[in-house]
C-alpha cells in the first residue's frame, strides 16, 4: 500500500507516531512506526490489535514494512482520532471534567476494557493519554504494554512489566504480576485525573519513591469528597489493593454510576473552570515506561533497586496535528 507520511503527532509505548494519508482514497489515518530490527513489541502490538474489532477500541487498518532513509520500517496502521487525547480534553475543560462526563467516558472505557478482558487481553497502559476521542466517544488506544494473560498465549514465556508508573496498580510496582485487574486499578486513577485535572498521588517527586509508595504503602490514591456517593463507590471498587477483591470490567458495567451514564457527550460538555493541573503533570512519573527484560526484575535483591530499575526509562506521549507540516511520500518495500 502507498502512502504518504504526515509529520510526528507522538509517541507510543514502543515507536513513534505520524500522520499518514492513502496516496489512492485520500483517507487520513496513523501510523506508529519504528525500525524493522527493533519491531518485536510493535509486531506483538499489531498482533494483538489485528485480532480486535470494538467501537471502544481504536481501529485496526493494517501493517507493511516500507523502506526510508535506507532503512526498513516496520508500519502499524491504525485509525485516526482527530479529537486527541481524554488528557488534552481534561486541559480543555479547563482541568476538570464534570461527572456527568466522566461518567459517560467511563462507561465507554469499561466497555472497550470488558471486551479486552473476555478474550484474554490485558491492556496494562490505561490512563487518559491512551484513551483517544471522537464524534462517537473514547477509545482504548497504544497496545505497546498489552498482554495475553492465559499463558498458553504467551510468546516467549513470561511477560515483563510495563506501563506508566502513576497508574499501576500495586501488585505490578511489587513486579508480582499484571493482568486484567491492573488495568481496572489503572481506570480508577483515570477517573480521578478527569475529576481533579491532577494525579492520583500526591506528594510523591521521583518514579522511583512513587512506585515505593504504591507497592508497599498500604496506600490507595485519596478518592476526591466532591464526586457522588456513587461515584465515589465505584472508586472504590476499582481502587482496591487487593487485586482479588476488585470489580470486574462486566461487574462495572452494572453498577449505578455507570448504569445511569447514558448520556450524549455534546450535552455533558460543558466548561468546568477551576485550578489548573498540577505541575507533577509535567513529570516523568506520568510518562510510560518501556517494557523490560523480566530478569531485570528477577535478578535485583532490593525492593526499591528494582522499583529504580522499572522506572529507569520513560517516553513522552503527545498527540498533535499541524496541517503545515510536510507530507513525505512513502513506498511499500517490495515495490523498491
Amino acid at each position: 500500500m502507498d502512502w504518504i507520511r504526515g509529520h510526528t503527532i507522538g509517541h507510543g509505548s514502543s515507536a513513534a507516531v505520524s500522520a499518514a494519508k492513502s496516496r489512492l482514497s485520500g483517507e487520513v489515518f496513523a501510523v506508529k512506526s519504528v525500525e524493522l530490527s527493533k519491531s518485536q513489541l510493535l509486531q506483538k502490538e499489531q498482533k494483538i490489535l489485528s485480532e480486535l474489532s470494538s467501537p471502544y477500541i481504536v481501529s485496526y487498518k493494517g501493517y507493511d514494512v516500507t523502506k526510508e532513509k535506507d532503512k526498513l520500517m516496520f508500519n502499524l496502521m491504525m485509525e485516526y482520532m482527530p479529537d486527541g487525547t481524554l488528557s488534552d480534553e481534561i486541559r480543555k475543560q479547563g482541568g476538570r471534567i464534570n461527572e456527568p462526563l466522566i461518567g459517560y467516558y467511563t462507561k465507554q472505557v469499561v466497555q472497550g476494557l470488558e471486551y479486552l478482558h473476555s478474550r484474554g487481553i490485558a491492556h496494562c497502559d490505561i490512563k487518559g493519554q491512551n484513551i483517544l476521542l471522537s464524534k462517537t466517544g473514547a477509545n482504548i488506544a497504544d497496545f505497546g504494554c498489552s498482554r495475553w494473560v492465559d499463558p498458553a498465549d504467551r510468546d516467549g514465556g513470561a511477560e515483563p512489566i510495563g506501563g506508566t508508573p502513576m497508574f499501576m496498580a500495586p501488585e505490578v510496582a511489587r513486579g508480582e504480576e499484571q493482568g486484567c485487574p491492573a488495568d481496572i486499578w489503572g481506570l480508577g486513577c483515570t477517573i480521578i485525573e478527569m475529576a481533579t485535572g491532577g494525579s492520583p498521588w500526591t506528594n510523591v517527586t521521583s518514579a522511583s519513591s512513587l512506585l515505593y509508595k504504591i507497592a508497599f504503602s498500604g496506600q490507595s490514591p485519596e478518592i476526591p469528597k466532591f464526586l457522588s456517593l456513587q461515584a465515589r463507590d465505584f472508586l472504590n471498587k476499582c481502587l482496591r489493593r487487593d487485586s482479588k477483591e476488585r470489580w470486574t470490567a462486566k461487574q462495572l458495567l452494572k453498577h449505578p454510576f455507570l448504569e445511569e451514564s447514558n448520556l450524549n457527550s455534546t450535552s455533558t460538555n460543558q466548561n468546568f473552570v477551576t485550578s489548573s493541573p498540577t505541575s507533577i503533570l509535567d513529570q516523568d512519573i506520568w510518562n510510560s515506561v518501556e517494557t523490560m527484560d523480566s530478569t531485570i526484575l528477577q535478578e535485583v535483591s532490593s525492593p526499591l533497586q528494582r522499583l529504580r530499575d522499572l522506572s529507569s526509562n520513560s517516553g513522552e506521549l503527545n498527540w498533535r496535528w499541524n496541517d503545515d507540516q510536510m507530507w513525505i511520500t512513502v513506498r511499500s518495500s517490495n515495490n523498491e
